[in-house]
């Protein structure tokens, strides 16, 4: 939200769990709503406009149309959630059109998520400047995530072992010549000698999202991961 104001004269926020990019429904139903506590920091920031629609605002009856983004969004997140991403792309497209917004923010912990965003918008040709901005951490290193919240306080600390891990790929590269192989082997043994269970560690390329070799500069390392039955994701550009 800062960094809107900083680049634009109005702030327009949206507060809305997307029904459409959940494919498990229980997911959807235990989702944190901390609603008072989201309209009490867009007041501090200084929004000019909380959108804050309900489901069937978004999606009246007989609504019909969804958007799908193939490539960029069909591995990774795409292949554990089938069908998140068209609904993230359904409910980003109908928004952007609905604000005419000449800028979006979006923060890079969904790392996949504004790679299809971005070639959603170039695709369709829609007028907003896709703006990312790095993830925010606890001071401990912890993505920033609504799931946070459901991790019981031993689960927490297992859940550290991402962030460690990402700086383990990091050095790596930094040091010495390392195979992709490599490099997702040992930060998959980090998180299971953690606790974790693994759902993906992939080092891809930072535009289309293939799978590349480690080369500084021009990869990015996904990871996703599930502790106390809170899945998580984080990344690190390498």
């Amino acid at each position: 939200m800062r960094r809107a104001l900083a680049e634009a004269d109005a702030l327009v926020v949206t507060i809305f769990v997307n029904p459409k990019q959940f494919n498990d429904i229980t997911d959807f139903e235990r989702y944190p709503s901390t609603i008072e506590a989201d309209l009490a920091m867009c007041e501090r920031v200084g929004a000019d406009i909380v959108y804050l629609p309900s489901v069937d605002s978004i999606y009246p009856a007989g609504f019909a149309t969804s958007v799908h983004v193939a490539g960029v969004g069909d591995d990774h997140e795409g292949r554990s959630r089938p069908g998140h991403f068209d609904g993230v792309s359904t409910i980003v497209s109908k928004l952007l059109v609905a604000a005419e917004a000449d800028i979006a923010v979006f923060g890079q912990k969904d790392y996949q998520q504004v790679a299809v965003i971005r070639r959603l918008v170039s695709d369709l040709d829609i007028p907003t400047d896709v703006i990312v901005e790095p993830t925010v951490r606890d001071p401990d290193g912890l993505a920033l995530s609504s799931r946070n919240v459901r991790l019981s306080a031993s689960g927490r600390t297992r859940a550290l072992a991402i962030p460690r891990s990402l700086h383990i790929a990091r050095d790596l590269v930094a040091t010495e010549t390392c195979e992709t192989d490599h490099i997702e082997s040992v930060v998959a043994s980090e998180l299971e000698d953690a606790g974790l269970e693994v759902d993906y560690v992939a080092m891809v390329d930072r535009h289309d999202l293939t799978r590349t070799s480690a080369v500084p500069g021009r990869c990015v390392l996904l990871v996703a991961a599930i502790v106390d039955g809170v899945r998580l994701i984080d990344n690190v550009e390498l």
